[in-house]
C-alpha cells in the first residue's frame, strides 16, 4: 500500500476521531472555569441542548433521515446521547474526574473491541487508567462509578448506532444532526428542572459556548465523519486519547501535577493508538 493511500485513510478515518478526542479533553478544564453556582450536571445539559441544536439546525439530509431510517435507532440514539451527558458529570461530580474518565472511556471499547483487536484495546485500556489513576488519589463512590459505567455503556450504543445508520448510506452528518437534536429535545426538560439562573452570567455564557461550539457540534462532526471510514470499535478505543489530552492540559493550564507512572500510563496509551491507527 502506497503512503499516499495510508496518509489519505487517517485523514478520513483515525484522525478526524483524533482531533475530537482533543476537543473533547478540554472538558474538563473549560467547565471547572463554570460559575459556582451552576450544577455540573447542568452545565453539561446546557452544552448538549445548544450543541445539538446546533447541530441538526447545519446538517443536510435530515428531514431524508427522518423518513427513511429507522426511527427506533435513531430514538435510541438521541436517548443514549442524553444518558451520556446526564450520567458522566454527576458521575464526575461524585467520584472525581479520574475514576469517572476511566470507567466512562474504557466501558465502550472494551465492549465493542476486545473481540476483533483484544490485545490492542486491553493495552489502551491499561494506558488509560494507568495515566488517570497513577496519582493514587483516586476516590471510589460506587455511586458514581456506576453513572460512569452507564456513560460508557451510552457511549458504546451511540457509536454502533450511527456507525450502522452511516454504513447503510445515510450522511454521517445527517445522521448525527438527527440524533443529537433529538438528544437535545430530551434533555432540555432536565436542564430547565435544573436551573438555568447561571447563565446569567459572563463566565457561564462563556462555558456554554465552548462545550456547546468546540466539544460538541465541531467535535461530534469530526467523530461522525470518522465513523464513516472507522469500525466503532476502533473509533472508541481512539478515543481513549481524551483523558491524555485532559492531563496535558490539566499540566499546562491548570499547574496540575502528573507523576511518572501517569507519564508512562500516557506513553503505553500512545502506542496502542498509534498502533490502531495505522491499522
Amino acid at each position: 500500500m502506497s503512503s499516499a493511500v495510508v496518509r489519505t485513510r487517517l485523514a478520513q478515518g483515525p484522525l478526524p476521531i483524533l482531533a475530537a478526542c482533543f476537543l473533547w479533553g478540554t472538558t474538563g478544564t473549560v467547565s471547572s472555569l463554570a460559575p459556582s453556582s451552576a450544577p455540573a450536571s447542568a452545565v453539561g445539559a446546557a452544552g448538549l441542548v445548544i450543541g445539538g441544536l446546533l447541530l441538526f439546525l447545519t446538517a443536510r439530509g435530515t428531514r431524508d433521515v427522518l423518513r427513511t431510517a429507522d426511527r427506533r435507532l435513531l430514538l435510541l440514539g438521541a436517548v443514549t446521547v442524553a444518558g451520556y451527558a446526564l450520567a458522566f458529570y454527576p458521575a464526575v461530580a461524585r467520584t472525581g474526574v479520574a475514576v469517572a474518565t476511566t470507567v466512562a472511556l474504557a466501558t465502550a471499547p472494551i465492549v465493542l473491541g476486545i473481540k476483533t483487536r483484544p490485545l490492542v484495546t486491553l493495552t489502551a485500556v491499561t494506558g488509560c487508567a494507568v495515566l488517570v489513576l497513577g496519582g493514587g488519589d483516586a476516590h471510589v463512590d460506587l455511586v458514581g462509578v456506576a453513572l460512569a459505567l452507564v456513560a460508557g455503556l451510552s457511549y458504546a450504543a451511540y457509536s454502533v448506532i450511527c456507525a450502522h445508520l452511516i454504513a447503510l448510506g445515510h450522511p454521517s452528518r445527517a445522521v448525527v444532526g438527527t440524533v443529537f437534536g433529538g438528544a437535545s429535545v430530551i434533555t432540555l426538560p432536565v436542564l430547565l428542572l435544573l436551573g438555568v439562573s447561571w447563565l446569567g452570567t459572563y463566565g457561564g455564557w462563556a462555558v456554554v459556548l465552548h462545550l456547546s461550539v468546540f466539544t460538541t457540534f465541531v467535535a461530534y462532526l469530526l467523530f461522525g465523519h470518522g465513523l464513516r471510514h472507522t469500525t466503532a470499535a476502533s473509533a472508541t478505543t481512539l478515543t481513549l486519547a481524551e483523558p491524555a489530552v485532559a492531563a496535558v492540559l490539566g499540566v499546562l493550564v491548570l499547574h496540575e501535577r502528573l507523576p511518572l507512572v501517569s507519564w508512562c500510563g500516557m506513553a503505553l496509551l500512545g502506542v496502542a493508538l498509534l498502533t490502531l491507527a495505522r491499522r
